[in-house]
């Protein structure tokens, strides 16, 4: 028995939702679709409630825009003003609150339970660096084989990481067993 056509999914491919912040268009001067407008003036007066004609021509005898500010109003809220100067100063804006803005990685640093005392001082340096450049340290301690029996080691191996950078760090996340890894996260000191 075969089929009279090409098999067509009848599931609709999900499509990507757009961010709305970055990608919302303001209708401007033309663009504006309603027929009545509650307009602002240059200088922040109300004008009032017209035609988006008359609306538009106000704009046009000050050589500016109009530009649609709430949308979703009743009837949508218009402001009369240079859309240049403001997408410039919306751009500056955005970029301003960008350099402020810090992020917080989180650096691994890890360690198994037979490491070394002088490797160990190299990890515990490491971490020192993560944490004065302001970033969060994951310390792992990796099990193989056998040593999972001996998680005790591990636990004392961090529990001297603590004591030694009880100073410059804080405990953010107790030492837990996560399958064979033993987990610990540090955070500079405020």
């Amino acid at each position: 028995m075969g089929t009279s056509g090409p098999c067509v999914p009848s599931w609709k491919e999900p499509t990507r939702k757009e961010d709305t912040t970055l990608n919302k268009q303001e209708n401007v001067n033309e663009r504006i679709r309603a027929t009545e407008v509650r307009v602002i003036g240059a200088d922040g007066n109300q004008l009032g409630i017209m035609p988006t004609k008359k609306a538009l021509e106000l704009a046009a005898a000050d050589s500016l825009d109009l530009v649609e500010v709430a949308p979703n109003a009743d009837p949508p809220v218009c402001k009369i003003m240079d859309f240049g100067k403001f997408k410039y100063q919306k751009s500056k804006r955005s970029q301003e609150a960008k350099k402020k803005q810090t992020v917080i990685q989180v650096k691994e640093v890890k360690i198994r339970p037979k490491t070394g005392e002088h490797d160990l001082q190299v990890k515990m340096r490491n971490i020192r660096r993560f944490l004065a450049q302001n970033d969060k340290a994951k310390v792992t301690v990796l099990f193989r084989g056998r040593e999972i029996a001996h998680t005790s080691r591990g636990a004392t191996i961090l529990e001297r990481i603590v004591e030694e950078l009880k100073d410059e760090a804080v405990v953010e996340r107790q030492p837990a067993m996560e399958g064979r890894n033993m987990v610990m996260i540090l955070a500079p000191k405020a």
